[in-house]
């Protein structure tokens, strides 16, 4: 029965395993780029230093320190661009022009506006309905809330100045609050678009996209291991928790073989389960027993997923004795839910 299990999966892995990487080398090679908007002083160049982790825009307190459209790597990811502007405002008529050409091809649009200062001013009102008009990927990012007060009522301000279409993340860049936030509406945007690993690959602080992802993971593989259909289960269930170890693999810079991959899944399912409930739950059992299923699907691709999640964070084996215990946990949480 263990042998069949196996082979099972290891059939279900053949069709899939090479799709998932090419997709996800696909996703590697797309160009990412995300404008920074704004008056000068807005913080824009502190904020995405913070946000990736490592200082890779120049500051300067000085007004009008940026004097040209640039464009920011990270170390090895040449493709992900961060295009900084030397402000809305700026004396220099050919920046302007330069900066909505990069609107017109950026993923997303950060437009920053100052808490501190006059929020929201004519001119930037002006310049907001002219962005908007070549690209809609936009979060308003409220910057240096620390130094105001009232942060709600002037958000209410902005989203009735902008029709209510676009999310505010108020942030401080310079004690950090809210910052994880942005990080979080950022890949959201770019989820949709499939760039959401790119974005998650340029930050040193690789958690929360990975959380995110295994989230998202339990969820879908609660969905499959309900359906009641004999048969149905194995090859959408195994692509999706391969699609998931692909991407965190990828995200954590660790090497994946099939073999590897293979031994997540079946080790994970035989040690926490046993591979006879698994494939009952799973697929025998009709009705009520979809139910079963789909707890035990989900449980098992989010133990599945914390664990190697864990395991690369630490650089250290993947722990199946914890995984279990793990999944123990989350079945019983998902019962009494």
């Amino acid at each position: 029965m263990v042998k069949e299990f196996e082979d099972e999966v290891m059939r279900a892995m053949d069709k899939v395993f090479e799709d998932e990487m090419k997709k996800v080398s696909d996703t590697l090679e797309q160009d990412l780029l995300i404008s920074l908007i704004g008056e000068v002083n807005a913080g824009k160049s502190t904020t995405v230093n913070k946000i990736i982790g490592e200082d890779i825009a120049s500051t300067n307190p000085m007004p009008g320190e940026t004097v040209s459209v640039d464009p920011y790597n990270i170390r090895g990811l040449e493709n992900i661009k961060f295009m900084d502007t030397p402000g809305l405002n700026d004396p220099n008529d050919e920046n302007p022009k330069k900066t909505l050409e990069f609107v017109q091809q950026s993923d997303v649009v950060l437009f920053f506006l100052n808490a501190a200062g006059t929020v929201f001013s004519d001119s930037e009102k002006q310049k907001f309905a002219e962005i908007e008009k070549h690209n809609k990927d936009i979060l308003i990012v409220l910057n240096k809330i620390d130094a105001a007060e009232d942060i709600p009522s002037i958000i209410r301000f902005i989203k009735g100045h902008t029709n209510n279409k676009y999310k505010v993340i108020p942030v401080s860049s310079k004690t950090g609050e809210n910052l994880d936030l942005l990080k979080k509406e950022i890949l959201l945007l770019l989820e949709k678009k499939g760039k959401d690993l790119l974005f998650a690959k340029s930050m040193k602080e690789k958690s929360s996209a990975a959380t995110r992802w295994i989230v998202g993971a339990g969820v879908s593989a609660g969905i499959i291991g309900a359906s009641p259909i004999p048969g149905s289960d194995v090859l959408p269930l195994t692509t999706l928790q391969v699609g998931l170890i692909v991407k965190l693999s990828n995200l954590y810079d660790k090497p994946l073989t099939k073999k590897a991959a293979k031994d997540m899944i079946v080790i994970t399912a035989t040690q926490t389960i046993g591979h006879t409930l698994y494939r009952q739950a799973l697929k025998f059992i009709p009705g009520a027993g979809s139910v079963i299923g789909g707890t035990v699907a989900s449980s098992m691709t989010l133990a599945l997923g914390y664990g190697v999640k864990y395991a690369y964070e630490n650089n250290i084996a993947i722990d199946y004795e914890m995984i279990g215990s793990l999944y123990d946990k989350l079945k019983k949480r998902e019962k009494n839910a």
